[in-house]
């Protein structure tokens, strides 16, 4: 029975694959599809719901002007757009789509993943929304290419895994990122409280160079977003990332994305490619997006020669841990560099890391803002400038507690002609100590 003649007998009227695919082939066959592909996506859009609009005036089903209008957003997405995921990528408040074979969806909003009560009408409408995603960066996804990172035109980064080694059907996960956060805002959200901003803001004026550390989903893109802020207008900022997610303010900024390798396994350019190649492009401030390889060394060799007031991320689970971690990143490089060396280059490079976390509640914050207290040929020492006391019931984990400024990045922030943060005591020299970092 078609839908019109289930509408006719009163019946109950689904939008289901059956119709969909029905209304579609009768669109796209009174359509030139060459003369749609000269038009922009709105206009694209707008015409293709016009022509349906009229065929269903013509030829249609006896339906409610909500069904009606229903099933045409339903086509169009399903013809232009990524089907059923269309309502979700223009909804806010998502931000993680994860799609684990045709009959799991999944969403995180607020930091809490939640499954919906959808699902693709079956594995090969999924296998066409992936084909449509991965065509935009003119790649492919099969069994002898069964993992493609791509990005879609509106900057959301999608990952795509397929059979075989996706056990359970193909995989897409799709990261949204929300519109950038002021450090105002994050105050708001509990994210940190002021005189840990004013410290930040501080110290990116006064060109010390921050590690942003924290775990998947902890905030960092936001967080160093955010701090970038603070960056003066006439200075030129280079940014380098894997997908490009920042979206700095400023007048002069040359952003760089890396590209991944072609079907034939070629050309590919990587961050550290970029990172060389940005040494050359007369930069006041490098920000990289997120180091995770041999990448760290060059990037260490910059902040160390004339390039301070760089900013970057890292994924690790703590202070401590970032040290470490940047340490065998750079480590990697094909470029045989002795450990003491190495440490040298950590120790002389980075100023300040910011450590973020994700709370058990979803709250994104800021648990402590750490600087690197050990020198030339020492073991790591980290000292802490702001500590979050943690506190199960407090709406937010708990409350941030200063420690104190040491007298070294007092000094910095006193030479760049920037106020001293409130709040926050400075340590006399010879306090300058901390931590060991094993």
């Amino acid at each position: 029975m078609t839908l019109l003649d289930r509408s006719r007998r009163g019946a109950d009227v689904r939008l289901d694959s059956a119709d969909v695919a029905s209304f579609r082939s009768k669109l796209l066959s009174e359509i030139d599809l060459s003369e749609l592909t000269a038009l922009s996506p709105a206009q694209r859009r707008a015409r293709l719901e016009r022509m349906l609009s009229a065929i269903m005036s013509r030829e249609g089903p006896m339906i409610t002007v909500r069904e009606r209008g229903a099933l045409i957003r339903q086509v169009v997405d399903e013809a232009l757009g990524l089907g059923i995921l269309e309502p979700l990528l223009d909804d806010e408040s998502v931000t993680e789509i994860m799609v684990n074979g045709p009959d799991d969806i999944y969403v995180e909003r607020a930091g809490r993943i939640e499954k919906l009560p959808m699902r693709f009408t079956s594995v090969e409408q999924l296998y066409q929304t992936i084909d449509r995603i991965v065509a935009e960066v003119n790649r492919r996804v099969d069994e002898s290419s069964p993992m493609v990172d791509a990005r879609l035109s509106t900057g959301e980064r999608v990952n795509v895994i397929v059979p075989p080694l996706a056990l359970n059907g193909p995989v897409l996960t799709i990261r949204r990122f929300p519109q950038p956060y002021t450090l105002e805002q994050l105050i708001g959200m509990g994210s940190l409280d002021e005189p840990t901003a004013e410290l930040l803001i501080a110290c990116v004026r006064a060109k010390l160079n921050l590690v942003i550390s924290g775990g998947t989903g902890s905030g960092k893109t936001t967080m160093l977003n955010a701090l970038s802020s603070s960056i003066p207008d006439h200075e030129r900022i280079v940014t380098i990332e894997d997908s490009a997610e920042l979206k700095l303010q400023q007048p002069h900024v040359v952003r760089l994305e890396a590209r991944p390798a072609n079907t034939e396994g070629s050309g590919l350019v990587s961050i550290r490619d970029l990172v060389r190649n940005s040494l050359r492009m007369r930069p006041d401030r490098i920000i990289v997006g997120e180091v995770r390889g041999g990448e760290t060394l060059d990037m260490l060799q910059a902040m160390n020669t004339g390039h301070e007031g760089s900013l970057a991320t890292v994924h690790a689970n703590s202070a401590d841990d970032s040290i470490v971690r940047l340490e065998t990143l750079a480590s990697m490089s094909e470029v045989p560099v002795p450990s003491d060396t190495l440490r040298d280059q950590i120790n002389s490079a980075i100023d300040v890391i910011v450590q973020l976390t994700r709370t058990p509640r979803g709250t994104r914050r800021v648990s402590e803002v750490a600087t690197l207290a050990s020198r030339h040929r020492e073991q790591f020492r980290l000292a802490s400038l702001v500590r979050l006391d943690v506190d199960p019931d407090h709406p937010h984990g708990g409350l941030l507690r200063p420690v104190g400024i040491p007298y070294a990045i007092a000094e910095r922030i006193r030479r760049s002609g920037q106020p001293m943060p409130g709040g926050l005591p400075v340590l006399p020299a010879e306090n300058a100590s901390g931590r060991e970092v094993s």
